[in-house]
Order: C-alpha cells, then structure tokens, then sequence
C-alpha cells in the first residue's frame, strides 16, 4: 500500500545511519607481571621477555616486578574501585 510505501521511505534513510562503538584500547594504563621468583633466573628472564614483546605489541609499559617467598607462590591482590566510584 502507499502508506507502506512511504513509511518505508521515511525509515531508509536512519537504517543506514550507523555509529561504530569507540572500542577502549586495552591496556589502558601500565601493566604489571608479578613474578613469584628472585630476579636473574631463567623465570624472570622469560618474563621480562615476555614483557617486552608485550610492550611493542601492546604500545603500552609492561613492568616486571619480583616478589619472591613461598616457593613462587604468590598472592596478587586486584585493588578496582567498587562500582558508583
């Protein structure tokens, strides 16, 4: 029907009005690699390899830190504020 027609014809044109989502660049801010053993061995050379590879990928400052103890055990504690901030 005409009626049809010229809804159809109203309505084309914001079909074709299209935003594209702003994706957040991951990572945001420096990243840190917690490594559970005493700098100079093979895990934390593979770690700072690991983090400079991440670095050029990643244009981003990937960071190292030894925290050896507890036989590489260790507690990485993510401190995010709550919602509502």
């Amino acid at each position: 029907s005409m009626k049809k027609y010229l809804a159809s014809l109203l309505v084309a044109p914001l079909l074709g009005v299209v935003v594209p989502a702003q994706a957040q660049t991951y990572p945001a801010k420096s990243v840190r690699v917690l490594v559970g053993f005493a700098p100079g061995g093979s895990t934390d050379v593979t770690a700072r390899i690991m983090a400079q590879e991440l670095s050029r990928l990643w244009n981003q400052q990937v960071v190292v830190d030894n925290r050896p103890g507890a036989s590489g055990r260790t507690r990485a504690v993510n401190r995010v504020p709550a919602c509502g901030m």
